[in-house]
């Protein structure tokens, strides 16, 4: 049967073609009347703004954007592991890194995205405010990318500080999600605007001034800001730099045994069972299971090994831990290491990391403890004591301070 040009085979494509000019088609221009206030024309007479430094700017914050987006979704799955995630327990330092270059990137990112919203400022009162139906979605687009890139921002530096009474969430879960509406706006963006922005990029420029100040002068002073946030904050992470962390909100050496403490045992409510005599650790395995006072655990093998406690909040500092390897633990209840899963619980009633799953790669790594002692001492209570979970490569939160149960689950 030959069907008619009309039909079906025909009309989706033509239904396409007529949504498409319709979304382009110009819109009524507003009256003239309401075109007051920064919406007149020379409004903004600043010079120094223009496609080419917008477009600079644009480049640099994507890539500052997308190096935070990555690093910050590696943090989240480890977290938070999907089935078909898997994270290694070598090289010991590598969360250390990556969780540190997230926040670094962070916070370089403040005076890259200051500068470029001043620089298409004067876009937000364009006229008219919307050309057509397509326009309008790009400004709304555009709108809701600025707005993400803010939140995560803003809360990113709340959470560092550990400020979190301006926040009425869970700040992992609302700056997880925030974070892919915010890298969605921004490929859209960037799918909108390339074609202006290679256009910008390759076309030459003078070097206009405004009040002295050249754009080339203006790139160079964002860059020293972002450069300066950086220098005075990564010490946090890179030890040799903690001199310069004058804005860095923790300093890795400040606390007990040298060591930050982000939860105490009175802030846990754990004060008490924690220095009970009649503490027992208690580890269940599929062939039997046992129960040991902090005698009995000073009594089995012990080592020591050099481990950082890395936080998601960027600083991280490194420690001597010593006590017994979780692998023997495992093994004492009938459990092969390689193949095992072990959950361990915090005496703490509630909280969401009161208990954490250690992985296979994990349980059989011999860095993986039990600790009992910090820098050759008895571990300080806000550190965990009697007992607590060190491991390779693992984020601060899942390190569970005062042990209370360890249960074996094998593959």
């Amino acid at each position: 049967m030959v069907r008619h040009p009309d039909t079906a085979v025909t009309g989706r494509p033509a239904v396409l073609r007529r949504f498409a000019q319709w979304c382009l088609a110009p819109l009524p221009a507003p009256p003239v009347a309401l075109r007051r206030g920064p919406l007149r024309p020379g409004v903004f007479r600043s010079g120094l703004r223009s496609a080419r430094l917008t477009s600079q700017l644009g480049a640099a914050l994507g890539v500052a954007f997308g190096v935070c987006f990555v690093t910050g979704l590696l943090s989240h799955l480890i977290q938070h592991p999907p089935g078909w995630f898997w994270w290694p327990a070598r090289p010991v330092g590598l969360y250390r890194f990556t969780q540190g270059v997230h926040v670094a990137t962070g916070l370089a990112s403040v005076p890259l995205l200051g500068a470029k919203l001043w620089s298409v400022y004067p876009r937000l009162f364009s006229w008219p405010p919307a050309r057509s139906v397509a326009h309008a979605a790009e400004r709304v687009g555009a709108g809701v990318l600025v707005a993400a890139a803010l939140f995560l921002l803003v809360s990113g530096v709340l959470n560092i500080s550990r400020w979190y009474a301006p926040m009425p969430f869970f700040f992992t879960a609302g700056h997880y999600w925030v974070a892919w509406l915010a890298v969605g706006g921004l490929l859209v963006h960037i799918g909108v605007q390339l074609p202006a922005v290679r256009a910008a990029l390759a076309r030459p420029t003078g070097e206009p001034r405004q009040d002295g100040l050249s754009r080339r002068g203006l790139l160079g002073g964002v860059a020293a800001a972002s450069g300066l946030i950086t220098l005075t904050t990564v010490g946090q992470t890179i030890r040799p730099l903690a001199g310069l962390a004058v804005l860095a909100p923790r300093h890795p050496g400040a606390g007990p045994q040298g060591l930050p403490v982000n939860r105490t045992a009175d802030g846990a409510g754990v004060r008490a069972a924690a220095l009970d005599p009649a503490y027992r650790l208690r580890v269940t395995g599929p062939g039997r299971s046992v129960s040991l006072d902090l005698a009995a655990l000073t009594g089995l093998p012990q080592h020591t090994a050099d481990l950082p406690i890395a936080c998601v909040e960027g600083w991280s500092a490194t420690a001597t831990w010593t006590g017994v390897r979780l692998r023997d633990l495992v093994a004492l209840v009938g459990a092969d290491p390689r193949h095992a899963h072990a959950v361990v619980e915090s005496l703490q009633v509630g909280g969401r990391y009161r208990s954490c799953t250690v992985p296979p790669e994990h349980v059989g790594d011999p860095l993986t403890l039990v600790a009992l002692r910090l820098g050759g001492e008895p571990l300080h209570i806000d550190h965990g004591y009697p007992a607590r979970l060190i491991a390779p490569n693992r984020p601060g939160v899942l390190q569970t301070k005062w042990i209370s149960r360890i249960t074996v689950r094998e593959s």
